[in-house]
């Protein structure tokens, strides 16, 4: 396993950070919320996080609405009974719906101080390392969210925090207004990035570049369609993701000739479709660390088996050349 610095900071991760959406508990009935059927229940995901931890992944991203706050539960009853907490670095996430009344989302002051400890309490933990806020939240001051973050950064509670999809903007905002005030400012941004969605290419990665920001892309190959040939198989979760059909749904007949280049170089390497598509965004200025999901114990393998593949100038231009432009996508 290699390890890097998390953008500007000293904090180190492993290349690869398990994402834990997957993990927690299935959904039954109507499915609202974080929960999906796709979900893997904990004894199913014991197994997976045990050989991400074997493999020497040290980086784990989670959030509080993943399983309804099952997937924390799940990760941190895992971390407590197999690692030192100071060997790990541990990620979650506010934003999201966690109950049915005014203030049971977003990121209004009362909203943080309440959610960072019911994090903790699932998670087990009396800090985590990386704190992010899940999306923008246009109902509440930017200013009041990132006072209430640099607060808990103060407390203990917080190692570090940072930010997922938005508008580049809406980031530079964020980080000259933490600046200006002398809040802690986010260290990194977890937005979506792969080879099928590239618009993040045209002002996020540059602006994470410039600032040192760590990126760290979610959805590397894009909920599954970068890792099998065009359409090939049903999966459960291909079946239920609404939100995996949202943002893919409107560009098929593009996305179709990605896959399909991808399938080319697949064959002419010899080498699974998803080696090749993470190495691809591994190779790309300023990623720190693609947060891959895991079913299978071969998905860890191969994004492990990514970080020593190096792809030729020719191959990643031929991987790009099919791409066009997408509707921006991803920032609710």
């Amino acid at each position: 396993m290699d390890y890097i610095n998390l953008g500007k900071t000293g904090l180190k991760v492993s290349r690869i950070c398990l994402g834990c959406m997957t993990y927690g508990a299935p959904a039954t009935g109507e499915i609202k919320g974080g929960r999906h059927a796709w979900a893997l229940n904990e004894g199913e995901s014991k197994p997976l996080l045990r050989a991400a931890f074997d493999l020497g992944i040290n980086f784990f991203d989670t959030a509080n609405v993943y399983s309804s706050g099952a997937s924390e539960e799940v990760l941190g009853r895992f971390l407590k009974a197999n690692a030192r907490r100071e060997a790990v670095v541990i990620a979650t996430k506010i934003h999201g719906v966690m109950r049915d009344e005014p203030n049971g989302h977003g990121l209004s002051r009362k909203s943080i101080f309440f959610e960072i400890d019911e994090s903790l309490r699932r998670l087990g933990t009396d800090y985590v390392d990386l704190y992010q806020i899940h999306r923008w939240d246009s109902e509440t001051p930017i200013e009041e969210t990132l006072e209430s973050l640099h607060d808990l950064v103060k407390m203990g509670k917080a190692r570090y925090i940072g930010a997922s999809s938005m508008h580049a903007w809406q980031f530079t905002k964020a980080l000259y207004l933490a600046d200006l005030h002398g809040w802690s400012r986010f260290v990194s941004m977890q937005n979506h990035y792969n080879l099928l969605y590239r618009e993040e290419e045209r002002e996020m990665m540059p602006l994470c570049q410039a600032e040192g920001i760590g990126v760290i892309p979610w959805s590397p190959l894009a909920r599954g369609r970068l890792a099998r040939p065009w359409q090939s198989e049903s999966t459960k979760r291909y079946e239920t993701d609404q939100f995996g059909k949202k943002l893919y749904s409107q560009t098929e007949e593009a996305d179709r000739k990605v896959v399909d280049r991808l399938g080319q170089i697949s064959e002419q390497r010899g080498l699974p479709r998803a080696q090749i598509a993470l190495a691809w965004l591994l190779s790309k200025p300023g990623i720190t660390a693609p947060i891959v999901g895991a079913t299978k114990s071969h998905h860890l393998q191969d994004a492990i088996a990514a970080l020593s593949l190096r792809l030729s100038p020719e191959e990643i231009a031929s991987l790009e050349e099919p791409y066009t432009p997408h509707p921006v996508l991803g920032f609710s």
